[in-house]
This record gives structure tokens, C-alpha cells and sequence, in this order.
């Protein structure tokens, strides 16, 4: 069961992103990644490189292959 704050929250979140032009979301979507890669970095202490290698790995993780791959 979600709190009455936490619906209100999502729903205005979710009018906000959908005021934004696809361009704009694009862009959103491109800051949010490297503000998470630079967390990640400064978190775990690596560079760059390595935190992209370690947050796509993890990604993939307990992930099933896709039937259609096998073909």
C-alpha cells in the first residue's frame, strides 16, 4: 500500500516528464546516466572506464538469454 505523499509525488512527477518534448527527454535521460556513472565512480572509487564496464555487467546479471538469440 502506497502513502497518499507518495502517489501525490509520482503524479506530479509523472506530469512533469510528460510536459517535456522527446528531445528534452532524451537530454533528461543523458544527464540522469552520467550523473549516475560520477556517482558510481565516486562511490566505488574508479575510473570511468571501469565503472561503465562494472554498471553494465551488473545489468546483464541473472538476466535469462533470450530464446530468439539462440537461433
Amino acid at each position: 500500500m502506497r502513502s497518499k505523499v507518495a502517489t501525490d509525488l509520482a503524479r506530479e512527477q509523472a506530469k512533469r516528464i510528460a510536459a517535456l518534448s522527446p528531445a528534452e527527454r532524451v537530454a533528461l535521460a543523458e544527464r540522469l546516466g552520467e550523473e549516475s556513472i560520477a556517482l558510481y565512480m565516486a562511490a566505488q572509487r574508479v575510473d570511468r572506464r571501469t565503472a561503465i564496464a562494472r554498471l553494465e555487467a551488473s545489468r546483464r546479471f541473472g538476466r535469462r538469454p533470450s530464446r530468439s538469440a539462440d537461433r
